[in-house]
């Protein structure tokens, strides 16, 4: 696969906008872990395998289990997730996929039994920011494979 087009060098203004969002989700109080189970369930839904790539491996830096890292796919169909987890889960699908029907009122019921709105706020950050990360590295054919987890490449570097 070749790339179309690096968005990062030609429009460094967007890309600092996206780190700006980004910045704000990491900084929202969310759990590491959560935030990076939903990164992943919605790079799959999207299909975007840069994310993919980068968020299963900084999941299982941050010690998320190989097992649950494989069924996030298969979430509802598997006890590995906690009920809040289920919740987010469910919540990243709805806000992913709302040509399928928009945000049911279920889902934000479940939802606001385990979050806070503060933290439902957030949390609908972090599946905007995912969303929105996986629209252009998909669109223009970003290539997986080289990221490393930032402690992995300053280990890396000193090993150098």
């Amino acid at each position: 696969m070749q790339p179309r087009i690096d968005f990062r060098q030609t429009a460094p203004g967007a890309m600092q906008t996206m780190l700006a969002l980004q910045s704000y989700v990491n900084n929202s109080g969310l759990p590491k872990s959560l935030l990076e189970l939903v990164k992943i369930r919605a790079s799959q839904i999207n299909a975007c395998a840069y994310c993919l790539d980068m968020h299963t491996k900084d999941a299982r830096a941050n010690s998320e289990s190989e097992q649950r890292i494989y069924a996030l796919n298969a979430w509802r169909e598997t006890p590995f997730f906690n009920d809040r987890e289920r919740a987010a889960l469910a919540w990243t699908e709805s806000l992913t996929l709302l040509t399928e029907g928009y945000v049911p009122d279920a889902v934000f019921e479940e939802v606001r039994c385990h979050f806070s709105d503060e933290e439902i706020v957030n949390l609908s950050m972090a599946v905007v920011a995912i969303n929105s990360w996986n629209r252009p590295l998909t669109a223009f054919r970003a290539v997986p494979g080289e990221y490393q987890p930032a402690h992995r490449r300053s280990t890396a570097t000193a090993q150098d």
